[in-house]
């Protein structure tokens, strides 16, 4: 735990030490030190798919106007919005952007020093339920000790993972125990309000509210479809290339392994 003291009172070590009485004690920034330490337990990089993610760059950039405008709202003051615990939550169909939205506030929170940990749901119960093996590094409540001490924690795909009474309670503790401590929670959801409660329980999904406020509608056609896929052109009954060997190739290649 090194760096400089926030409060210009220690030495970097979190103790302030008298050197003639032999005696040491906590500085008034320790607990802040020990949090990042429980923190860096947890805390994750950035997916190598969105390293260079920005606002400036596609898909982003050719995102609706009005979202975009309440993201950089909320990245240009992201350290006030962590030291508020306020988040943000994106909500709507497969393949919009929500992601990728998400990991450039992220990607904002790392560049102004913050701790952020992500996570997909269903990796994230996975992580708790390997908790109870005999060779966990950490107990159940220690690991949510350190998720719930990151100045931001992402979680994706929420309403992914099948719904059971442990990963109810489970989810909620972690959620309520941010929104109590002001901590700031970073969403993303395939699901709508009502599937949403369904699944995830109506006092979770209240205290998203609470930390996240309505969240941002990202509903349209999965454009990763639209980017990635390109629907071969039928053959022609005399092609006699496309029909190599009497069989068909699949997805409409020629044997030379060109598209059409």
């Amino acid at each position: 735990m090194s760096g400089a003291c926030p409060d210009n009172r220690c030495d970097g070590s979190g103790f302030l030490f008298d050197d003639e009485g032999r005696t040491a004690r906590a500085c008034s920034c320790r607990p802040a030190r020990m949090a990042r330490k429980r923190a860096a337990a947890v805390a994750g990089r950035l997916p190598k798919r969105f390293r260079e993610v920005s606002f400036d760059r596609e898909p982003v950039a050719s995102m609706n106007h009005a979202l975009i405008r309440d993201v950089r709202a909320y990245v240009r003051v992201i350290r006030e919005r962590l030291d508020e615990g306020r988040g943000l939550w994106f909500i709507g169909d497969v393949g919009t952007g929500k992601t990728t939205l998400a990991m450039l506030v992220s990607k904002a929170a790392m560049e102004a020093d913050r701790t952020v940990a992500i996570y997909s749901l269903p990796r994230l119960l996975g992580l708790l339920r390997d908790s109870y093996g005999e060779d966990a590094r950490y107990s159940l409540t220690e690991l949510i000790d350190r998720l719930c001490s990151v100045d931001l924690l992402h979680i994706d795909d929420v309403g992914a993972e099948q719904s059971s009474a442990w990963v109810l309670e489970q989810l909620y503790t972690i959620v309520n125990t941010r929104y109590e401590d002001g901590r700031a929670l970073l969403l993303t959801t395939n699901l709508d309000h009502e599937a949403l409660t369904e699944q995830i329980g109506a006092r979770t999904v209240s205290r998203i509210f609470e930390i996240c406020g309505d969240p941002l509608p990202m509903w349209g056609d999965d454009k990763r479809r639209e980017r990635d896929f390109v629907m071969p052109s039928a053959p022609r009954a005399d092609d006699d290339a496309m029909w190599e060997g009497g069989t068909p190739s699949r997805y409409g290649r020629r044997a030379g392994g060109s598209l059409d």
